[in-house]
């Protein structure tokens, strides 16, 4: 049988101020997959791959792009 989407456990949207996110996460979105949207603005593809960091132009949250060290 397949689930309700909407009885799924989600993160709130826009609980944090500030996320890192991961090359996995790219293309980068906010709200992110995974939280909630019902209750969020809609969602809005951020360009974070050249700087490595974007702001919301919604609620202002802060991502910063993680990443890996590559070992010497």
């Amino acid at each position: 049988m397949r689930r309700n989407p909407a009885e799924e456990p989600s993160t709130p949207a826009n609980a944090e101020r500030r996320y890192e996110v991961r090359p996995e996460d790219l293309p980068l979105s906010c709200p992110m997959p995974g939280m909630s949207l019902w209750n969020s603005h809609p969602r809005v593809y951020l360009p974070i791959e050249a700087t490595g960091e974007a702001r919301c132009p919604y609620c202002g949250a802060v991502y910063v792009l993680r990443r890996e060290r590559q070992a010497a």
